[in-house]
């Protein structure tokens, strides 16, 4: 029998350099086909991704969503959701699709193909659950990552000891989200995809399944830098934007993120937000110590250069 074949769809607005690696990491993965929406005229991107048989790049400018009968969408997210539908509707050469960004890699145990031949027939979609990188302290061909663990009660438990100062307020000690990404079969009518989850007709997630041999690394926040450059948008209307909830209820200490970053950075400035970064995400010794000791930390060489070198 022959393997299914997978592909990724992702809407992104990134320096070329940093598009190349993500598609190189999951060509190098067996890939077989990645649409990229490029966010901005990215023509440099466009003209790089075109040349690799693989690779659909679209550039989503005006002419496209007039394609599309509509205009571009105010919301990253719901261009998110757009390219996601219309790529889903170009995937009849790949048996299975996931929407993942720019900054989340798949990184599987054993062959990703090998393991959604596995899935029950009935199994629509499965879940692939994030872990979230960590800032080195040095230089290092090895980055580690978070995780954190299934069950609530104990993530509740673990993350206040993980992360002493700012864990009463975190959901596993995670920045962004800790739901993952759903990759999911093609060619089923009425099937929407969202962020996070699937709907078929009204039907969320049907027939589910968790691929616990995959996991999504999560580059959210894998400097300082790039952690502060990105801030205020992520604040205004990314993944900390001020219509997301709590991660846990109010009475048990839950505050959005917005609410967080908000009331930190009111108070202590970019030092507030340092503190929080040092704790949280950084690759401390300390909190690596931690972590092991739990069974939450993964530590992986990614090799990127190498990766895109091969491909690009």
């Amino acid at each position: 029998m022959d393997l299914p074949r997978w592909g990724i769809v992702s809407t992104i607005k990134a320096p070329v350099a940093e598009i190349l690696d993500f598609c190189a990491h999951h060509l190098d993965l067996g890939a077989h086909r990645i649409f990229v929406y490029l966010d901005d005229d990215n023509r440099a991107a466009f003209d790089r991704l075109s040349a690799h048989p693989k690779i659909r790049p679209t550039l989503t400018n005006d002419a496209y969503w007039r394609q599309l009968g509509f205009k571009r969408r105010a919301k990253h997210q719901s261009r998110q959701f757009e390219n996601a539908r219309h790529a889903y509707g170009r995937a009849g050469d790949v048996d299975w699709l996931t929407h993942i960004d720019v900054d989340e890699l798949l990184w599987p145990a054993r062959p990703l193909a090998d393991q959604l031949a596995d899935l029950p027939p009935d199994c629509l979609c499965a879940r692939i659950r994030p872990v979230e990188a960590l800032a080195p302290c040095g230089p290092s061909d090895v980055t580690h990552f978070k995780a954190c663990a299934a069950a609530q009660p104990k993530r509740k438990t673990q993350t206040a000891q993980l992360y002493p100062t700012f864990g009463l307020h975190l959901n596993g000690g995670f920045l962004s989200h800790v739901a993952g990404k759903m990759i999911y079969r093609t060619g089923v009518p009425d099937l929407k995809v969202q962020i996070h989850n699937v709907f078929v007709g009204d039907q969320m997630n049907p027939g589910q399944q968790e691929l616990p041999q995959t996991e999504l690394l999560h580059l959210h926040a894998k400097s300082w830098e790039a952690f502060r450059a990105a801030f205020h948008y992520r604040l205004e209307k990314g993944s900390y934007r001020s219509e997301l909830k709590p991660n846990k209820p109010r009475d048990e200490g839950g505050l959005s993120m917005h609410e967080l970053f908000s009331s930190l950075y009111a108070d202590k400035g970019d030092a507030g937000l340092r503190a929080f970064y040092d704790e949280v995400c950084t690759a401390s010794p300390a909190l690596q110590e931690r972590l092991a000791a739990v069974g939450l930390l993964r530590s992986y060489a990614l090799d990127l250069t190498t990766k895109t070198a091969r491909h690009f």
